[in-house]
């Protein structure tokens, strides 16, 4: 079933996994598209980056959501017209969405072995409690901390954020599946919660405001 899971979080919060199994051809015959839309996703070069758009779409609808439904702010955060939040990721043969009346951030990322070679560019204070000479559980660490950085990055959207500089994941371990994490920028000096899952390969990260879960 390409509806790989669907969560309702904390009453006013809904988290939809899918995995791209379908064909470009069998998504498309499945979704209405804005001519927006469909003019972005007929130019789009990879076939992949598609079915990650279209599956994106099927989401929307299993939420009771549309196309028509969705647009996208001058800074690129997308939004839904009844108001509530919603944060879109897709990787490879998965995509997600999360949709709340709180601000909310979403990403998935494959487990790949290369991030050790970046860990400087995105990590600072968290090399204080990364272990590298247990490998895998480096990698999984490494993974949940970049998928953080990222969803709060959605859910921030101000340019001239740095991962690096200005966003700080507390001490965590892997089974508590959930963390916080601070951002400091400019005026901003604010407390966040994540939750984390590791889906066949792939780590899905989801953030919130700091309140309780």
């Amino acid at each position: 079933m390409p509806l790989y899971k669907s969560v309702t979080i904390n009453n006013d919060t809904q988290l939809l996994v899918w995995q791209i199994t379908e064909s470009h051809d069998t998504l498309f015959k499945q979704v209405r598209l804005k001519d927006v839309c469909l003019a972005r996703v007929e130019g789009m070069k990879s076939e992949q980056h598609q079915r990650g758009f279209l599956s994106v779409r099927m989401l929307l609808q299993e939420a009771g959501y549309s196309d028509f439904d969705l647009y996208y702010a001058n800074d690129g955060k997308p939004h839904l017209r009844d108001g509530k939040n919603i944060s879109i990721t897709h990787s490879h043969d998965f995509s997600a969405i999360i949709i709340s009346s709180r601000n909310t951030g979403i990403d998935m990322e494959m487990r790949r072995d290369k991030i050790i070679k970046i860990a400087h560019k995105f990590c600072s204070s968290e090399f204080s409690y990364l272990n590298p000479e247990q490998q895998n559980d480096y990698i999984r660490m490494l993974t949940v901390i970049w998928g953080v950085k990222e969803a709060l990055f959605k859910m921030i959207s101000l340019p001239g954020i740095s991962f690096k500089q200005h966003i700080d994941v507390d001490a965590f371990t892997l089974e508590d599946t959930n963390g916080t994490a601070t951002v400091t920028f400019e005026k901003m000096n604010n407390n966040y919660t994540f939750l984390f899952e590791e889906i066949e390969g792939f780590t899905l990260v989801c953030s919130f405001e700091a309140i309780n879960l």
